[in-house]
């Protein structure tokens, strides 16, 4: 049950805390400041993500060789080269792509 519903969008929600973070989307909100650069965000997640390039932590290694990267979706990403894995497929040719991005342009 999701009883936290965005009046904007109707997404649910199960905690009133998630709804208030989703919220800013929609109002434009940016209440966290990275001390670096300025720049800013809506959520605190993409705040500390961000922060990575300036400190160059890269928390995400792949087990398969020296790579490693400051988000989880980029890493999991590369993985496809080593699996050979191409999830998303054309829905008009028998293409695939290892990248949502690959599969759009296409």
């Amino acid at each position: 049950e999701r009883p936290f519903v965005c009046p904007d969008c109707g997404r649910g929600f199960i905690q009133k805390s998630h709804l208030q973070s989703h919220q800013r989307l929609h109002t434009g909100e940016k209440p966290f400041t990275c001390r670096d650069c300025g720049h800013q965000f809506s959520q605190k997640c993409s705040l500390i993500r961000h922060q990575r390039i300036h400190t160059g932590e890269r928390p995400f290694a792949c087990d398969q060789c020296p790579k490693a990267f400051t988000d989880k979706r980029n890493l999991t990403a590369h993985q496809c080269i080593h699996t050979g894995e191409r999830p998303f497929a054309c829905a008009l040719c028998p293409k695939t792509f290892r990248s949502s991005s690959n599969l759009i342009v296409h």
